[in-house]
Parts: C-alpha cells; sequence; structure tokens
C-alpha cells in the first residue's frame, strides 16, 4: 500500500515540475568510452584433461584433503557415512533393544511376586526384625540428648 502511496507521490510531483516550464527535469546518463568492452574473456580448455574438469579452481575443500578433490569427497562421505548412519543410527538402535544386563527387571518382578505372596499368606510386608535387634547398638537417651528424631 506504501509503494501505491510513493508512486501516485512520485507522478503527482512530475505533473507540477512539467507544467512549470522555467523548471526542467533532466536525467542524464553518462557513460563512458568503453561501453562495448563488456564481454568477458573465458579461455578455452587446451588439454583433454582440462575440457574433462574445466573448473578446477571452484573446488572448495570439506577440509578433510586440500590437495585432492577426490580423496576430499570420499573421506567426507565415509565420515559421515560412518559417523552418522553408523555409530548413530544404528548405534542407538542396537543400545535400545539391548537386554537387561544389570537385572532390573528381573529384580522389580521378583519383587512384586514377593510383596504377592506375603499379602497371601497375611505376613507383614516388611518384617519389623529385618535386622536381628541383637546387632544393632543404639545409644542411649543420655546420649541423644535433644536430638529430635524423625521416624
Amino acid at each position: 500500500m506504501a509503494v501505491l502511496v510513493r508512486f501516485g507521490n512520485r507522478s503527482a510531483l512530475q505533473l507540477v515540475l512539467a507544467s512549470h516550464k522555467s523548471w526542467s527535469v533532466n536525467r542524464t546518463i553518462k557513460t563512458s568510452s568503453k561501453k562495448d568492452d563488456t564481454t568477458v574473456a573465458v579461455p578455452a580448455p587446451v588439454t583433454k584433461e582440462d575440457f574433462a574438469n574445466p573448473n578446477p579452481k571452484n573446488w572448495v575443500s570439506y577440509g578433510f584433503e586440500y590437495k585432492n578433490e577426490t580423496d576430499d569427497r570420499n573421506a567426507t562421505r565415509s565420515s559421515f557415512f560412518f559417523g552418522l548412519t553408523l555409530c548413530i543410527v544404528w548405534g542407538t538402535f542396537v543400545w535400545s533393544y539391548l537386554p537387561d544386563t544389570l537385572m532390573r527387571d528381573w529384580a522389580q518382578r521378583e519383587g512384586f511376586l514377593e510383596l504377592r505372596r506375603r499379602e497371601e499368606a497375611g505376613a507383614d510386608l516388611v518384617s519389623p526384625n529385618y535386622v536381628d535387634p541383637a546387632n544393632i547398638i543404639l545409644p542411649s537417651d543420655e546420649d541423644l540428648g535433644d536430638t529430635e528424631i524423625i521416624i
């Protein structure tokens, strides 16, 4: 919308300037005398190798090999294949489907089975004498003093 306003103002300004004969709108373009010398000379390939590889100077290295373009491309592709495809993609797949080597699932399953067995037998879920009281040495009331005991 602003473009239309600008073009409208510009055409109105040109009409005002054209109506006054004392003001003349002159737009001059200066050109050099060498206006026909704008062609770019491109060297033609001389040998078969030059014809097969016309722009060897336009190669930008990926950082693996600075002298040979083919070795640089091969090193780039192989490092991305081994790094991304094999290590990250397949490594994540294998790691996520590995068996439970630390037996966490087994320990949890055994714990649930033991709780169910104790509930059906009517026994305490955790025995109050899990550790033999004769083996525990507790401090006396004088040693504890005003220490708050939270059970």
